[in-house]
């Protein structure tokens, strides 16, 4: 009868997984329904775990829930594995499952962690499901924490990016993504407890009657923590800063196969040349700051001759403003590198970067990188712009043009802009909060930190998927974080600007070919997790899991003796 019951619950259990990615980015469901909707699945998850005592049990659940989650969640890793790496449909959708089930192992090893510290039965009294859900909490906290930084970290679909646009989003300013996950778990596993409390009342007879309050003790905190979130979502955590300003993204939605095909790249670059040089809408609205995304040049600067570069800062001149461009940039043995942050560097390597070119820029300093402003790519992405040890076999069996980029240093100095400090980061950098909150940080030489974040990036590689709404979710925790604005070019999507409060003031429709000019406004001030990062959440989970787990293990010990 077990064996036949296996398959079904293994089945239902990587529905609900399946069900619960659709809370990291709308569409197919509203924007409003997200953070409920991943409290509510997590809650039959956590409830569900907390009626098996068996390790055999969790372990089965909490995989086909994480295979569900992350097997649709980033199903899209299948598009840039078959469609432009022309892997085999097989072996690409093989890799999303291995990789899938890869990521679901934290998500048992939080299960099975749980269970460790819990007592052999679910909870029956009010105190015992406060430990319950403190202990899940901290657990996933910490787990999910492992997943973000272990070889290199791989943070999507975290769980606080489920709830921007719920009650929960006011801790991000105070603990970050992580704690506004801590928050969601809590919530989640008070739901579970309370519904477990008030389901099986019956097996509580033999016990005194305890007070309604003390019965629905971690329901009452759970609420209190998101009422408080509603109040410090109402905090003006920064200010403005300097003069508002015009700034123009750009979207050209240059497809991949034009983009690195050597005999059809320059269409790709001279669709952006068109849209940097349109005439503003009206004249009081020119842009000062014209921004283009990651890799708009997919070429080495020192392979183009004088006159292709002569174009762009001419085009600088001719509109009166500051490029912000992406392109890979390689640095010749005998070239000396003025940059600051890359002065530890080795010579002779490549990097993804930005740099700033502005009419006084001529050819000559962007060949020879004597730039004033560049920013050179320090989170680099595995399998894309690195290969990690021994998997040399399975980029063999790729058609992507890839490489071994040099990083840049954690913390490079922003751009000074306009009266501005101006921080980009490229592509998958904007996923790691406790990275980006460097550049906002007032810096080791006294300069101050970032008044605006600004994020080049391009996922054409991952077609028309839910990636690009995904990343764009993410980059609202960063604005949120930082209370900072933060500005998006991208190559196919989302190209947005986004306020410091995390709300989307302006967006182009993805996989179209556009500008948005806006006037932005920098701000400065601090808040909590810029401050302190990751430490107060991380720190509060394992001061929890010392204080609670070895006292309810002992509990459970006297109450089996």
């Amino acid at each position: 009868m077990t064996s036949k019951r296996t398959l079904p619950v293994f089945v239902f259990f990587l529905l609900l997984g399946a069900l619960h990615s659709l809370s990291f980015a709308p569409d197919p469901l509203p924007t409003r329904v997200l953070p409920y909707l991943e409290l509510i699945t997590l809650a039959i998850l956590i409830y569900q775990l907390n009626q098996r005592p068996l390790w055999s049990a969790r372990f089965k659940v909490a995989l086909a829930f994480g295979l569900g989650n992350f097997a649709l969640g980033l199903y899209w890793v299948f598009i840039s594995l078959h469609v432009y790496g022309e892997l085999p449909s097989f072996l690409a959708g093989l890799a999303v499952l291995l990789f899938a089930a890869t990521l679901s192992l934290f998500y048992v090893a939080i299960a099975l962690l749980q269970l460790w510290f819990s007592p052999a039965s679910p909870p029956r009294q009010g105190g015992q499901a406060l430990i319950n859900a403190l202990l899940w909490a901290s657990l996933w906290t910490l787990l999910e924490w492992f997943r973000g930084t272990f070889l290199t970290g791989f943070p999507w679909l975290n769980i606080g990016y489920a709830h921007l646009d719920g009650p929960l989003a006011g801790w991000a300013p105070v603990l970050g993504a992580y704690g506004v996950g801590w928050m969601a778990v809590f919530t989640a596993a008070a739901l579970a407890n309370f519904f477990q409390l008030h389901r099986h009342p019956e097996k509580q007879s033999s016990q005194p009657k305890a007070p309604g309050w003390q019965t629905n003790i971690v329901l009452i905190l759970a609420f209190i923590l998101n009422l408080g979130a509603l109040f410090l979502h109402g905090w003006t955590w920064s200010d403005p800063k300097g003069e508002p300003f015009f700034v123009r993204l750009t979207q050209g939605n240059v497809p991949q196969s034009m983009k690195f095909d050597p005999q059809r790249f320059e269409e790709g670059v001279q669709t952006y040349y068109e849209l940097a040089s349109l005439p503003p809408k009206e004249d009081s609205a020119a842009p000062q700051l014209i921004i283009l995304p990651e890799t708009v040049v997919p070429v080495f600067q020192d392979r183009l001759p004088a006159e292709f570069w002569q174009r762009w800062t001419q085009l600088a001149q001719t509109q009166d403003s500051t490029l912000i461009m992406g392109l890979p940039l390689f640095q010749h043995p005998d070239t000396e590198d003025s940059q600051p942050a890359a002065a530890s560097r080795q010579q002779g390597h490549y990097t993804n970067s930005a740099v700033a070119i502005d009419g006084t820029t001529t050819a000559w300093d962007i060949m020879q990188l004597n730039l004033r402003h560049r920013y050179d790519k320090h989170h680099l992405v595995p399998f894309g712009e690195f290969v990690p040890p021994g998997f040399g076999w399975f980029i063999e069996l790729l058609n992507i043009p890839l490489g071994n980029f040099q990083r840049g240093t954690l913390g490079q100095p922003p751009f000074e802009l306009l009266n501005q400090h101006i921080a980009p980061d490229i592509c998958y950098e904007d996923v790691f909060g406790e990275e980006i909150i460097q550049s906002v940080r007032p810096q080791a030489n006294g300069q101050a930190g970032a008044n605006l974040l600004v994020n080049l990036s391009n996922l054409g590689w991952f077609g028309d998927t839910w990636a690009l709404r995904q990343h764009l979710q993410i980059s609202r925790m960063r604005a949120l974080e930082t209370a900072r604005p933060m500005l998006r070019a991208t190559n196919t999507g989302m190209t947005a600007v986004i306020d410091p409060d995390g709300l989307v003031r302006a967006l182009l429709p993805q996989h179209t070919v556009g500008v948005l000019d806006v006037e932005v406004q920098g701000f400065e001030g601090l808040t909590p997790y810029v401050r302190w990062g990751n430490i107060m959440v991380l720190g509060l989970s394992l001061l929890l899991i010392a204080i609670l787990g070895p006292s309810h293990r002992r509990q459970r010990f006297k109450t089996s003796a």
